[in-house]
């Protein structure tokens, strides 16, 4: 089985005593690629470094929405430059999060817009957060998409099946994680059971939000095969069968070839 985690964040600090052997896993369930997302200025670079590191992971680049108000001077200019880094196959996580009171919602707009341009500048789609946030998110990305065309996704989707409409119609993937597979949630469950099976993808968002049946762990890139089945099983798909649609959708959206790059590990 070849399985590609679109969006993990293997910076992060709980990462740091295992990382290594934490990829290494990933490989032996299955994981041929990770992306690695940045939230911050600073993550961006690590998430640079790591795809440096590591033969199967690549890096997105980006500011998200709550920390848009905590950045520094050079902080965007600096996403700019490592836009064009070896292994940088995308923009973000960007979009938008009313949430958490962490960003003027108007700054959030202001450079979830500045995201969308930079990556259609490059040619690279962009990775969206949303969080309490679904018409705002989907106005913005219908007034971006009346200037050009989008190429993106709906990071960790755990909206309406009016909003996945929405980004579908505006030729966006929609990526699920592991809430997919938490028992209150029948809703998102039908909602991923009409997603046509070339617009799915899947994700861990590890450290964060382990799937069943590793709830309360703290999530890695070889947990995606738990979303993986539950994907699978909703559209009547073996799990090889899934993880081999998901992962050809990944590679075509963030232009991967299947040939791993070369390793400095």
């Amino acid at each position: 089985m070849k399985l590609f985690d679109t969006h993990a964040h293997l910076d992060e600090e709980s990462f740091h005593p295992d990382r290594a052997e934490t990829v290494e896993r990933a490989i032996e369930a299955g994981v041929e690629t990770i992306l690695s997302i940045g939230t911050t200025a600073e993550s961006s670079q690590r998430a640079v470094d790591l795809a440096a590191t590591f033969f199967n992971v690549y890096a997105v680049v980006g500011i998200q929405p709550n920390y848009v108000a905590q950045m520094k001077p050079g902080d965007w200019e600096l996403i700019e430059t490592l836009s064009t880094a070896d292994k940088v196959v995308g923009i973000g996580e960007t979009g938008l999060d009313r949430y958490w009171d962490y960003a003027p919602i108007e700054l959030q707009r202001e450079y979830f817009s500045k995201h969308i341009h930079l990556s259609q500048k490059l040619n690279l789609p962009f990775v969206i957060h949303c969080r309490e946030a679904e018409a705002d998110v989907v106005e913005l990305l219908q007034q971006e998409g009346k200037n050009a065309p989008l190429k993106g996704l709906m990071h960790s989707f755990c909206g309406s099946p009016e909003t996945a409409a929405a980004c579908l119609e505006l030729g966006l993937y929609i990526s699920f994680a592991g809430m997919l597979t938490f028992k209150k949630n029948d809703e998102l469950r039908e909602t991923a059971r009409h997603i046509p099976l070339d617009r799915l993808l899947v994700e861990t968002d590890a450290p964060y939000l382990a799937p069943v049946p590793m709830r309360g762990k703290r999530n890695e890139p070889a947990f995606v095969k738990h979303t993986c089945a539950c994907l699978a099983e909703l559209h009547d798909k073996t799990a090889e069968e899934m993880a081999e649609i998901t992962t050809q959708n990944a590679k075509a959206l963030f232009n991967i070839d299947s040939a791993p790059a070369s390793s400095s590990n």
